[in-house]
């Protein structure tokens, strides 16, 4: 994976866009470039991405929308959390905004035998309209999502992750040698329970992305192990597992 983590600090939802800035040509090349380059969390899924204007699409937000496209497979939407989330901070690198559009759909249902995923809206943005200061996020105690008294400086950066209305689903256990990612199979949320655990599970692909970059910014290798969903006690379910060497 690309090295991103400084844009984890950086990165917001962006809900409105400045009409007075527009995403260049030259730009949008690199935005397709860029999808090239974007690591994959499980390598036999087969996966597309798209920039298309809004107008193929619901969106009322920016000025283009990226989709993704997916084979429905075991852990696909954890795929596209992963995936998507590459693309997100790439864009806040190149100073454009994107907001995760759940909602939003796309007039193309299918690409090349792939189903429609998900989608964020995009447009050109200032420097400022990013964050500039971690106290701007509002993210959950470490304590409410942390259990054991190992790496908590990675799991507090790990855990500025953006998720579905910010239920943040995560939870995680550690040891010396490892840290286990669990998902909170119940929260309290306006979004239909259904709904709720589609975007939850993209949620946690965009959490693994981020605790994988600030891994690596530290220096710390690991051998990641998915978990295909078992569940355990207090309402989790287990989704992967890192040990650290």
């Amino acid at each position: 994976m690309r090295d991103l983590y400084n844009m984890i600090f950086k990165r917001k939802s962006i809900r409105k866009f400045d009409k007075k800035l527009s995403i260049s040509d030259e730009e949008l090349i690199k935005i397709q470039e860029e999808f090239g380059k974007v690591s994959s969390l499980i390598g036999d899924i087969k996966t597309e991405f798209k920039i298309v204007s809004n107008d193929e699409t619901t969106s009322k937000r920016g000025e283009y929308s990226i989709l993704f496209y997916s084979e429905d497979k075991d852990n696909y939407l954890l795929n596209a959390g992963y995936m998507m989330e590459q693309v997100d901070l790439f864009l806040t690198e190149m100073n454009i905004g994107a907001c995760w559009y759940g909602m939003a759909k796309a007039k193309d249902i299918e690409k090349d035998g792939l189903e429609f995923v998900i989608m964020f809206s995009i447009g050109k943005c200032n420097e400022d309209d990013f964050r500039n200061d971690i106290k701007e996020f509002k993210r959950k105690d470490i304590s409410v999502i942390l259990k054991g008294d190992k790496y908590d400086d990675v799991i507090k950066n790990a855990g500025l992750a953006p998720s579905a209305c910010n239920s943040q689903p995560w939870r995680i256990l550690t040891s010396e040698n490892s840290i286990e990612v669990f998902k909170k199979d119940k929260m309290k949320s306006f979004i239909p329970g259904t709904n709720l655990s589609f975007y939850n599970n993209i949620d946690m692909g965009i959490f693994l992305c981020f605790l994988e970059l600030v891994l690596n910014s530290k220096g710390i290798s690991f051998d990641r192990n998915i978990i295909n969903g078992s569940k355990v006690s207090d309402g989790l379910v287990k989704i992967c597992e890192y040990k650290i060497n």
